[in-house]
């Protein structure tokens, strides 16, 4: 389900205060919370669909070791980013669980009142 490009739009919408925005020079969707990026579906060189997400830098090298389908984000900091080959079949949980991550990330780091205004009663 969450390698369907309208099911995973969906899906980041749905966590609060996330907006979307096409860049056209990268053919790239990016899906931001408060006015900072926190994932992306792209192509890397080969047009292969990927989707990149932020991850703590120890969690984002583990992961990396775990599966062959996530490799160092492409066309990002590395330490701080990984993509992730949407074609690898990766079950829909991890996905999400990743997403997630990667949202929280980035909420994490905004001002205290930016994440009140954007969580509410969340």
């Amino acid at each position: 389900m969450l390698n369907d490009n309208e099911a995973l739009h969906a899906f980041f919408l749905s966590l609060p205060g996330t907006t979307h925005d096409y860049k056209e020079e990268w053919t790239a969707d990016r899906y931001m919370i408060g006015d900072k990026m926190y994932a992306m579906l792209g192509g890397d060189k080969e047009g292969k669909a990927i989707l990149t997400v932020k991850a703590e830098p120890s969690y984002a090298e583990e992961l990396r070791t775990e599966y062959a389908a996530i490799v160092p984000g492409y066309y990002m900091n590395k330490t701080h980013w990984n993509s992730i080959y949407r074609d690898a079949g990766l079950p829909d949980e991890l996905i999400a669980k990743l997403i997630r991550h990667s949202y929280e990330q980035v909420l994490e780091k905004l001002p205290k009142r930016t994440q009140r205004e954007i969580l509410g009663d969340y």
